[in-house]
């Protein structure tokens, strides 16, 4: 084409090309071009959650755990640690409501802070007594701050910080919101969920993978849906004759699609899983009742584990969270002021053996009366006045006293014609 003396070429045109102007160059609406549809995995939530077997395992167990150590409260006094009695040492030991005793109570404070990743706890005052504690549904509330004070409100109503029990998973970097192990985890859930499901749908449909019919097969698509339905009718009259053979037209052939489960190493991924959720709640894997790699020595290991690296540091949340709340910032170092805390001894009701052997080297060291392990094990007390004594076993005493040796005198010094005969028998030998 020419236009003022310039030859212009016309641009050039081809009727059909790579790309398709209807369809995104992304990976994945190129597969969806292809005709592939990417697969959604499932969506996580804390019900949904809890179906899988491992993180059930770990909020039941963290939870219940904690919740059965026993919790006292205690006031400090010139000659030690004393312990409560009245209204506020019964709320917060045995019955914190008049809806709930201490475990249940405690039971579902916890797994809040091991599902959404936070347990909350309101704190009812009568004067300066403790008359209640009232766990709160974190989706419920919600938290800010006013006036650089935390402020929680719950079903409408306004609570001071200082009258809550706030026990957090993992603040997040504002310190008022929070991350819970579920929502870190959910990818390892959702694989979790997904595989759960495959396997479900797998031996469902009698342990048979997806097949492909190949041969000659009709044309158009409402042959092919006859031929997909005849065979389909085949394969259930087999399932629910239980035979293990089927007729299919001659000259075809059925060809696997899919994987089998042990192909896809379903049954090692479901145990690597277990050691993944052993690492997001930090729990020994024994305690997720996998023994896959247990021995005796390594097991007894995990339970001392157990406590010094995981119970012991939610016990310490807890109470000094309670501690503050309750009974303010400088209560427990005060000659008369009151704390709380946890007996981790009571993880040991189990072992009747270390138990009783513990306490009677309390007694015996001078530790313990023997009042005090008798009321370790809810007996009643010995009316001996001797009982309320302590007492140290008679072999152990300071080097030099007059138990070393009492009763023998001291040898009396030598005369010296004693002396001079020993001089002279020393001679003489």
């Amino acid at each position: 084409m020419n236009i003022l003396g310039l030859e212009v070429r016309r641009a050039e045109t081809r009727s059909a090309t790579v790309e398709s102007p209807s369809v995104a160059l992304s990976s994945d609406n190129i597969l969806s071009f292809f005709g592939i549809e990417k697969v959604a995995l499932p969506h996580v939530t804390i019900s949904n959650a809890l179906t899988v077997p491992a993180v059930f395992c770990a909020v039941a167990f963290l939870s219940r755990t904690l919740a059965a150590i026993p919790l006292h409260a205690f006031r400090r006094t010139a000659e030690g640690a004393e312990r409560l009695s009245g209204d506020t040492a019964l709320t917060i030991s045995e019955f914190p409501n008049e809806e709930m005793d201490g475990f249940k109570m405690r039971q579902y404070f916890w797994q809040q802070v091991f599902t959404g990743g936070r347990g909350l706890a309101w704190i009812e005052r009568k004067g300066d007594e403790v008359v209640g504690i009232w766990p709160m549904d974190p989706r419920k509330v919600s938290v800010k701050r006013v006036n650089m004070r935390l402020v929680y409100t719950f079903d409408g109503k306004r609570y001071p910080a200082a009258d809550v029990i706030d026990v957090p998973f993992m603040l997040k970097e504002d310190m008022i919101g929070h991350d819970g192990p579920i929502n870190k985890a959910r990818k390892a859930i959702q694989l979790a969920l997904a595989m759960g499901d495959y396997g479900s749908n797998f031996f469902a449909g009698g342990g048979v993978p997806p097949l492909a019919l190949s041969g000659p097969l009709p044309q158009g698509a409402d042959g092919l849906k006859r031929a997909m339905a005849d065979m389909t009718r085949a394969i259930d009259a087999a399932k629910s004759s239980q035979k293990p053979v089927f007729p299919i037209p001659p000259g075809h052939e059925l060809k696997q699609v899919g994987f089998d489960p042990a192909k896809g190493q379903m049954t090692e991924a479901r145990l690597f899983q277990i050691q993944e959720f052993s690492r997001v709640w930090q729990l020994p894997p024994v305690f997720l009742h996998d023994l896959s790699h247990g021995i005796r020595a390594n097991v007894e290991q995990q339970d001392l584990s157990l406590i010094k690296h995981l119970l012991s540091q939610w016990v310490k949340a807890f109470e000094g969270e309670a501690n503050l709340k309750l009974f303010g910032r400088k209560s427990r170092h005060e000659v008369g002021g009151r704390y709380v805390e946890h007996n981790l001894a009571g993880l040991m009701r189990g072992d009747f053996k270390t138990r009783i052997e513990g306490i009677a080297r309390g007694i015996q060291t001078g530790q313990l009366t023997p009042n005090e392990a008798r009321e370790l094990e809810n007996r009643p007390r010995h009316s001996n006045p001797a009982a309320d004594e302590l007492l140290v076993q008679g072999a152990t005493v300071v080097l030099g006293s007059a138990a070393n040796g009492a009763g023998v005198p001291p040898p009396e010094a030598p005369s010296e014609s004693q002396a001079d005969d020993g001089e002279v028998d020393a001679d003489k030998t």
